[in-house]
Formats: structure tokens, C-alpha cells, sequence
């Protein structure tokens, strides 16, 4: 009886953190994530002011607006990347970046914020931790179909997700359009592709 009721108060807790997130994404789109206050996410989320704050404040929703999101692709994506013996293009590898872009694109001035935030250093991500594992992984995945020798692999999975980063945050910064991001990361890939000596 007594792990029922920690179990469900801790479903009730998730539940409520839930509402909080959702309520936080609607106002930030809707808004702008300055012109939100914690009081706007309490009445919207219809919780107390203590209980939004509890799930975190605006910069630490927005980091787990994200990061969830994020996630919840990494995840959807296990049982699609099956092993394939069809040589892996440029195309291919860019579909894996296509959601992340696509997503930061809907909203720059949101996305902007949510890398400022990540920049200063003040919220832990897991897009630096887990999901940058779980994404060179998928990287890995692909280029071992590619032309690279199997010995580049890694190195060509961490030169592009690492130019996928910097143009990230070259985009969010305003000094280049995200379609403009995209196409750089595209060519990118082509040259990691068909450079396999210079990933040594």
C-alpha cells in the first residue's frame, strides 16, 4: 500500500511537471519566451506560481522543452536505423539532422533563446551528454555505409556533428539563416564523405 501511494505521487508529480511544460511551450510560442512570466505558466498550467517553479524556472522549462523533444526523436529513431547494405549518400546523413533543423526553424527566436541559455552555462543539457552520444551514434550507423574507410567513421561522425553544432549556434545567433545552416551542413557532410583522408 504504502509504494501505491509514492508511486502514484510520483505519477502525479510527473503528470503535473507535464502540464507545467506544456503550458510554458504554448505561452513562449504564443508570446515570446521574455514576455512570460511564471505567473502567466501557474494560471495557464492552472497551478500554483510554487508548483511551476518547483518543475523549474523559465530558462530550465525551456532547456526541458527542448531537451525533451530532442529525446523523444533520438528514441523514436532506435528501430529505424536499421542496418542497411545500400551505400549511404549525403542525403542520408542529412536525414538525420532534418528534424533538429526543421524544429529550430518553426521557431527561431525561441530556439535562439534556448541556445543562449545553453551557452551561458547555467542549465545542464543533455544535448551535450546522452544526445550527443545517442547522435554520433546514428551518425556512426550511417557513414559505416558510406565511402569512408570503416577506421574514419568516428572521426567523420564527430566532424560533422560538430559542424552541425557550430552552425547551430551560428543560426540561433542571427548571422546566417537556418536554410543557409542546413546547406553548409550539407556540404559538410560531402566533403567528410568524399575526403576520407582528411578526417585523420
Amino acid at each position: 500500500m504504502f509504494s501505491e501511494h509514492v508511486q502514484s505521487r510520483s505519477e502525479q508529480q510527473a503528470a503535473t511537471r507535464q502540464k507545467v511544460l506544456a503550458a510554458a511551450e504554448r505561452l513562449f510560442r504564443a508570446q515570446g519566451f521574455k514576455a512570460t512570466t511564471i505567473r502567466q505558466i501557474a494560471a495557464e498550467a492552472n497551478v500554483s506560481t510554487g508548483t511551476v517553479m518547483a518543475a523549474g524556472e523559465k530558462d530550465a522549462l525551456l532547456v526541458s522543452l527542448y531537451d525533451n523533444w530532442i529525446t523523444a526523436v533520438h528514441n523514436s529513431r532506435r528501430t529505424e536505423l536499421a542496418p542497411s547494405t545500400a551505400t549511404a549518400t549525403t542525403e542520408d546523413v542529412l536525414k538525420l539532422f532534418e528534424p533538429f533543423v526543421g524544429y529550430f526553424a518553426v521557431d527561431s527566436e525561441l530556439s535562439r533563446e534556448y541556445l543562449a541559455i545553453l551557452v551561458r552555462g547555467n542549465h545542464a543539457s543533455v544535448i551535450f551528454r546522452d544526445l550527443a552520444l545517442a547522435l554520433l551514434g546514428e551518425l556512426e550507423t550511417v557513414l559505416a555505409r558510406s565511402a569512408l574507410p570503416r577506421s574514419q567513421v568516428g572521426h567523420g561522425a564527430r566532424t560533422i556533428y560538430l559542424a552541425y553544432l557550430g552552425l547551430l549556434m551560428t543560426a540561433a545567433s542571427g548571422a546566417i539563416a537556418m536554410p543557409e545552416a542546413a546547406e553548409q551542413l550539407r556540404q559538410t557532410i560531402e566533403f567528410v564523405i568524399a575526403h576520407p583522408e582528411g578526417n585523420q
